[in-house]
């Protein structure tokens, strides 16, 4: 299982449902608060989402370097 390749499938979705509720809001809201309130919630959600899969990538990465560092130590 490839940690980045998850994350990175999570923020390009989180990418386009934040498009999605981004046009939702320019488009439909003109007296509506119903669609209005439903692409806020869509705009927190794909930022959630972002974020989350952004630790996810960080953490990896951390990963990795942890390893490398562990791994050149025992070479010495």
């Amino acid at each position: 299982m490839d940690p980045i390749a998850t994350a990175r499938y999570g923020l390009m979705a989180a990418s386009q449902r934040f498009e999605a509720s981004a046009t939702q809001i320019a488009q439909g809201s003109a007296g509506d608060a119903g669609d209005l309130a439903e692409g806020i919630v869509g705009l927190t959600e794909a930022k959630t989402a972002f974020k989350a899969n952004a630790m996810v990538i960080r953490f990896a990465e951390d990963m990795w370097d942890s390893l490398l560092s562990i791994q050149s130590s025992g070479r010495k």
